[in-house]
């Protein structure tokens, strides 16, 4: 599709209290106890408001995110963004693995079923505070964001998580460039199930495939080759042909 609806929520507060630790393990070899482990939880809360300034930096970028669309693709891929800003506190989290929390579909979905219903948009994606960074705590999460494919679960769209972070690390790259990474990886699976094949690790290839991020372009060469389906794969081109937008 050429215009790409898409929503960002944006949560300014969280307020979650979360299990942390592993569960106990016990490795047994000819009956013998070779490793044990032992069980330690305990329930944290984690209350962070994200400041004005972390917000205005993440949308910011956002705000660039249509643009290095609209330009990796030469015009044949448009993004058209809404923005709301979510006036209760994010109250929840999925653990997604041992050392990864994040705000899932289940966690926002009233606010998913109230502005995004199914059909509306095409991508959606939410900003939340996963730190804080006046008193140095975190919720444990492995990376500053996770996109995935349009399912039932996120209404039919593209879904993306992205962690609020300090001002360097939204300059550090070209402007809308962690929005578009985290698209990409929904968009590459609508394409893919359109029978187009996407390079190895998709939107993650780029360092496998030969590409070298730029210190002020980001990975932007290697998403320009991907949206236009020119990523060389054993002697073949792969990626979104730039056909398949229109």
């Amino acid at each position: 599709m050429k215009l790409w609806r898409s929503l960002l929520l944006v949560y300014r507060e969280m307020d979650v209290r979360l299990l942390l630790g592993r569960d106990s393990v016990e490795l047994r070899e000819n009956y013998r106890c070779v490793e044990r482990r032992t069980t330690e939880t305990h329930r944290q809360r984690f209350h962070h408001i994200a400041g004005e300034r972390e917000i205005a930096d993440a949308l910011d970028s956002f705000a660039g995110f249509p643009q290095l669309v609209f330009e990796l693709t030469k015009g044949a891929a448009k993004i058209e963004p809404v923005v709301i800003k979510v006036d209760q506190a994010l109250n929840s989290l999925t653990r997604e693995s041992e050392t990864r929390f994040w705000p899932s579909p289940d966690n926002v979905r009233s606010d998913l079923d109230r502005f995004a219903p199914a059909g509306k948009y095409h991508s959606i994606f939410i900003l939340w505070p996963q730190r804080d960074f006046k008193n140095g705590t975190a919720v444990p999460c492995d990376a500053w964001g996770l996109g995935m494919a349009a399912s039932k679960w996120s209404n039919g769209a593209t879904y993306a998580a992205i962690a609020n972070a300090s001002s360097a690390a939204w300059t550090n790259e070209t402007r809308g460039e962690v929005w578009l990474h985290e698209w990409l990886h929904g968009v590459c699976a609508h394409f893919a199930e359109c029978g187009h094949l996407m390079p190895t690790r998709d939107a993650d290839g780029g360092e496998l495939h030969g590409y070298v991020r730029s210190s002020t372009g980001g990975w932007t060469d290697y998403y320009r080759d991907l949206m236009n389906g020119n990523v060389l794969e054993n002697g073949k081109r792969f990626g979104i042909p730039s056909k398949a937008w229109s």
